[in-house]
């Protein structure tokens, strides 16, 4: 175990603050699911399904932002911060590319892509109400995120805790007084849900800016920063956010597969999925948090070229993980039963969902093992490739075609198929243990 006391600081501050900024991330859109929920199971449904969708999309701004971590968290170490912005300005460029290609895709053919995620004529209908509004957030939301893994390379992470405690306030409020029509406002269901997000997103992007210009010292962004080009770096930066981003993509992609198979399996299951999966998303943040926090200190001592200390840093960091994983899964398991009275829903469908929290309690403790060691110490310490490899493999080798057959073939109960679409949680841990400890994972990726 690590005796440095700055060690321990660093992880559970930053963990904390980066845990529950994922909270309230996460929050915009369980508040739109509870809202909606109380107004009409077929909006709640809609909404869910064009969730997917910002799923996917989050993913792949979320790998254009880890790879700045990854890359920028080296350079700090360094104490270069000119390469930092250089890096910034590629990855800047890329997340407006990824939101013209969605929002296009979504403008020209909504309801097509929406019929992925059900055959429901009146969810596809609702879904298209609530996208034709949420789409204008897709730039904002791009731009923020960008800029939040610049910050987080360089160790600022509580301006993001900030960012989520306005969206959520703003959201709600919004919801509230528009999904309903109340003082006076008019009833606009699941439109008034998607006006609410969009003004969220807006409202976080103006005060980050207002964060930048007037208090942050390490990197001291301007808007000028965002026109640098270096061929060198751009090449690095690419080496290290496209297994990332194939990763995160697909795995963006693997939750909304997901969600269509339960969906074919019937309407219970579909709603009962769209309903576990947020809390779970929530519970799942402590293993978000962990990992962000190992990132940068994996990334910040590969960068200072301390080897002994790296080594160090990762098996403590892995015991760290698994403390973590025994508190999430029994918060999920004891809160699944509050949670569920929030919704007004069928019996059947109520049912269905506890047996889902139950089985997501159990891939919650294993998950959040493998996943922060996955990515916070190996993808953190510079080998992207490993990770990507790993997740083609079980993901898309052998989770979801056994759930598949399981679903369509062998008719299954619902409870048996989300078991199989989330247990490579477990099983990765072995692989993923083994390389962290006996492999070669730490990779200099600086100039």
């Amino acid at each position: 175990m690590v005796k440095d006391k700055s060690f321990y600081k660093t992880f559970f501050s930053m963990s904390a603050v980066l845990i529950l900024q994922n909270v309230l991330t996460l929050s915009v859109n369980l508040a739109d699911n509870i809202m909606l929920g109380g107004y009409s199971d077929v909006s709640l449904s809609g909404a869910t399904a064009v969730n997917q969708i910002q799923f996917v999309y989050q993913s792949l701004l979320t790998a254009i932002a880890e790879a700045v971590v990854v890359l920028g968290s080296q350079y700090f170490g360094k104490k270069q911060i000119a390469p930092i912005k250089t890096v910034a300005a590629h990855a800047m460029r890329l997340g407006l590319l990824v939101c013209a290609l969605l929002f296009t895709a979504v403008s020209l053919f909504p309801r097509e892509i929406l019929s992925l995620f059900t055959d429901s004529d009146a969810i596809i209908g609702e879904g298209a109400v609530y996208l034709s509004v949420m789409r204008w957030s897709y730039l904002f939301f791009a731009i923020t995120q960008v800029l939040l893994g610049v910050l987080r390379s360089v160790g600022v992470v509580r301006i993001a805790m900030v960012l989520s405690a306005s969206t959520l306030a703003v959201n709600c409020a919004i919801n509230y007084t528009l999904i309903k029509g109340r003082f006076g406002a008019p009833r606009m269901g699941i439109a008034g849900a998607a006006i609410g997000t969009v003004t969220a997103r807006v409202t976080e992007l103006i005060i980050l800016f207002a964060f930048i210009v007037l208090k942050e010292k390490n990197l001291k962004l301007r808007p000028r920063d965002f026109l640098l080009r270096d061929r060198l770096l751009f090449r690095d930066y690419v080496k290290v956010a496209a297994p990332i981003m194939i990763v995160n993509g697909l795995w963006g992609l693997n939750t909304a597969t997901q969600n269509a198979i339960m969906g074919h399996i019937s309407d219970a299951a579909y709603t009962a999925n769209n309903v576990a999966n947020p809390l779970f998303a929530l519970v799942k943040s402590g293993a978000i948090g962990a990992a962000s926090a190992a990132g940068y200190l994996t990334g910040k001592t590969v960068g200072e070229g301390d080897m002994k200390k790296l080594k160090a840093y990762a098996r403590t960091l892995q015991l760290l993980f698994v403390g973590v994983g025994v508190v999430s899964g029994a918060v999920l398991f004891f809160i699944r039963t509050p949670f569920l009275r929030l919704y007004d829903l069928p019996e059947e469908t109520k049912a269905l969902a506890d047996s889902f929290l139950k089985i997501l309690a159990l891939i919650t403790a294993g998950m959040a093992y493998q996943m922060p060691t996955n990515v916070g110490i190996i993808r953190g310490g510079g080998n992207t490739r490993f990770p990507m490899i790993l997740d083609l493999v079980s993901i898309w080798g052998i989770v979801l075609p056994l759930s598949a057959l399981l679903a369509f073939r062998f008719h299954a109960p619902a409870a048996a198929v989300v078991f199989c679409l989330n247990a490579d949680q477990l099983f990765k841990g072995v692989p993923i243990f083994i390389k962290a400890n006996f492999g070669k994972w730490a990779r200099t990726l600086t100039r």
